[in-house]
């Protein structure tokens, strides 16, 4: 009964925009966070249509019971995976089961619709998303897993070349146009209770959420830092990058998440990593262990309203959301420019999974104006949506435009010195650097090169004369001698 009573009352505080669901449900400290996380997010997203059904049967005057609560243990008993409790509550839905199962099947017939995701409002995000998997590549290869789900049933189309590609039905599925360890499948296929899962040759991450690391693209015996890396995805991402070579320093302020990567991290065969249950910014730059640190991946606390399950289309206090905003955006900063203070750190990769520009291109802008030793590095040309203006080296990610959560990406880079001239980068083998991005010299140096070159050739050509010249007056001498002793 504590899953559901623990669900309840997330789902009414997330209901009233009394905090982010994802954060509501790791601070609730449940024993079993991936259970009590899809129970609130299915209960949230189908919050309508289990309210119409509550509220026709008169359920919470026959059951006293509250509306948070009657949703999730409605969600269970008709839609999800049925009740995983017992006593009184289970008695008394049990006892009003099937006039709940009427209402549902009216509702259908009403509707003119067969299933239950249909009932939910036109065009909702949630269920046009493909389900992203990532290969993880510590385990396994693409081609073995592509290979295994072949013999499972699944029907392999190849590589997407189009978004459109991405629309999928029944077993098919496809190899990501953009990311290359990316699997697309049908919206809604489950992949909890599969062996690939269960095994850790695949992580279930969305798309979009892929994209920070593989930007980032440490090479193997780096030393990188994971700043704010609950629940744990991107740092495997970046392990698999790194092919468990060099150091992963990954810290989160929340011992209880810790402990949930800390379970994930081990079945997906990361061994690269030192976990550090504490507040990143409490995390001295200066440290001789972090001397190293030349690669950053900073994902920061965020309102998450780029997330389709957190989504619940009710009307916020606009003042609220303002000064929640500002609260994100002023904590975000500081984390940013946190970060950069690291001595060796050649690149960092900001992201949120937030579609606010407080979160995002006012971070990043307003971050280059206090740091003028970094700058944006142009991101994957062949994305479909930019930052917005004048941050278009950006990525964004959107549920129309690249099927996917919303998403913020942004990657900095250290410059050399004053004048702008870049490090050079450390060797990249997947993500395509863009040709824009090449550091091409000024005529100045050119030419200065130019001269120094041959004013070095000039050099070496007159030593080179000047000693043929010494041995042509020797022999003029010896032949001299010669002459002179003859007479």
């Amino acid at each position: 009964m504590a899953l559901y009573v623990t669900a309840a009352e997330i789902l009414e505080k997330a209901e009233r925009k009394q905090g982010a669901l994802k954060t509501l449900v790791y601070d609730s400290k449940f024993p079993n966070i991936k259970q009590l996380f899809a129970l609130v997010c299915e209960a949230q997203k189908f919050s309508s249509v289990l309210q119409e059904i509550i509220e026709s049967t008169k359920l919470l005057k026959l059951t006293k019971m509250k509306m948070p609560l009657a949703k999730v243990l409605l969600y269970d008993l008709l839609i999800g995976q049925g009740l995983k409790c017992g006593g009184t509550w289970k008695a008394n839905m049990m006892k009003h089961r099937p006039r709940l199962q009427a209402e549902l099947a009216r509702m259908k017939v009403r509707r003119k619709v067969s299933r239950n995701e249909d009932l939910l409002p036109a065009g909702t995000p949630a269920e046009q998303l493909p389900r992203y998997v990532r290969v993880n590549t510590l385990k396994t290869t693409v081609g073995d897993t592509v290979d295994y789900l072949k013999r499972e049933g699944f029907s392999y189309l190849g590589q997407a070349v189009r978004l459109d590609n991405l629309t999928l039905k029944n077993k098919e599925f496809v190899l990501d146009l953009h990311l290359p360890e990316v699997l697309a499948f049908p919206p809604n296929t489950d992949f909890h209770d599969h062996f690939l899962y269960k095994a850790g040759h695949v992580i279930l991450q969305d798309k979009a959420s892929c994209l920070p690391a593989y930007l980032l693209h440490p090479p193997p015996g780096s030393h990188v830092i994971d700043a704010c890396a609950a629940p744990g995805n991107k740092t495997s991402h970046l392990a698999a990058i790194m092919k468990n070579r060099g150091r992963l320093f990954a810290f989160d302020l929340d011992g209880k998440r810790l402990s949930t990567m800390s379970t994930l991290l081990l079945r997906a065969g990361v061994s690269c990593h030192q976990l550090a249950n504490r507040d990143f910014l409490t995390v001295d730059p200066d440290d001789p262990q972090y001397k190293d640190v030349e690669y950053i991946l900073l994902d920061p606390s965020c309102s998450g309203s780029g997330m389709v399950c957190l989504r619940d289309g009710s009307p916020t206090d606009q003042e609220e959301e303002k000064a929640r905003l500002a609260a994100l955006a002023s904590f975000q900063l500081h984390c940013l420019n946190h970060s950069l203070r690291f001595p060796s750190l050649k690149r960092l990769v900001y992201s949120t999974c937030s579609i606010h520009s407080q979160e995002n291109e006012e971070v990043v802008a307003a971050c280059l104006q206090q740091n003028p030793n970094f700058r944006l590095v142009p991101l994957l040309a062949q994305w479909p949506e930019r930052g917005l203006e004048p941050l278009s080296q950006c990525l964004r990610a959107s549920t129309t435009k690249t099927l996917t959560h919303g998403f913020f990406v942004a990657l900095l880079e250290k410059v050399s010195n004053a004048r702008g001239i870049k490090e050079k980068p450390a060797a990249e083998s997947v993500p395509p650097a863009p040709s824009s991005d090449a550091k091409i010299p000024d005529a100045t140096e050119e030419n200065s090169n130019c001269s120094d070159a041959e004013g070095m050739l000039t050099s070496v050509v007159g030593e080179i004369n000047d000693s043929s010249n010494k041995k042509r007056r020797r022999k003029r001498k010896r032949k001299k001698k010669k002459a002179t002793k003859a007479e």
